[in-house]
């Protein structure tokens, strides 16, 4: 019965468990951001949670919040894997599914790379990992009788558009609220997807 109570709730408790580190982090972490290398703290509108991955904070001090959110990277990271996975169980089609499946293992790997000195290469190929995972995903929703959902996949590819878009601009201060937001939204979405969606709403989408 634990087993079961706790594979069906993994994908929520990774969130939280994520959740809970990164902020724990930004506690501990000493200071310094987009806009003042000494500022104190770590002000949510100035820095990016990149910032908590360095051995050394923006103003220079030793960052105890390192691991905190190295560890946190990991369970958002696997957030996502979980969650791909029991996706890809409710897909009838085998290949469409594999490739779900596989595109969440992939990005296990890309997500935690990102806490690494490999960030700036990592990051648009983790989103575009994510981004393939998700337009297949959003494909059966909208074949689905779920309103809602199809509302929202679409919403969520958006704005991870809009933001690799501000990325690519480097409209820094804009691309510090637009990180929390999109991950707030990304994971309402992945919540919503893993508790509201069933086999049964995708089988009449069956090939074979």
């Amino acid at each position: 019965m634990k087993s079961t109570i706790f594979q069906k709730h993994a994908v929520l408790l990774s969130i939280l468990t994520s959740v809970l580190l990164i902020v724990m982090a930004t506690f501990l972490y000493p200071g310094g951001s987009i806009v003042d290398m000494n500022s104190t703290g770590f002000p949510w509108k100035h820095n990016f949670i990149s910032n908590l991955f360095g051995a050394k904070a923006i103003n220079g001090e030793a960052n105890p919040a390192r691991w905190w959110a190295f560890i946190g990277m990991a369970f958002h990271s696997l957030t996502y894997t979980l969650f791909f996975n029991n996706f890809s169980k409710k897909i009838p089609n085998p290949k469409p599914a594999s490739i779900v499946k596989y595109l969440g293992l992939i990005n296990l790997l890309l997500i935690v790379l990102i806490a690494t000195p490999l960030h700036d290469l990592i990051i648009p190929i983790a989103s575009t990992t994510f981004l393939a995972g998700l337009f297949f995903i959003t494909y059966y929703v909208i074949k689905s009788r779920h309103l809602v959902l199809k509302i929202l996949c679409v919403l969520c590819m958006l704005l991870y558009y809009f933001t690799m878009y501000v990325y690519g601009t480097h409209k820094m201060e804009l691309l510090a609220i637009l990180q929390k937001g999109t991950f707030i939204f990304s994971s309402t979405v992945i919540l919503s997807l893993e508790y509201y969606t069933h086999k049964e709403d995708f089988a009449h989408l069956n090939s074979n």
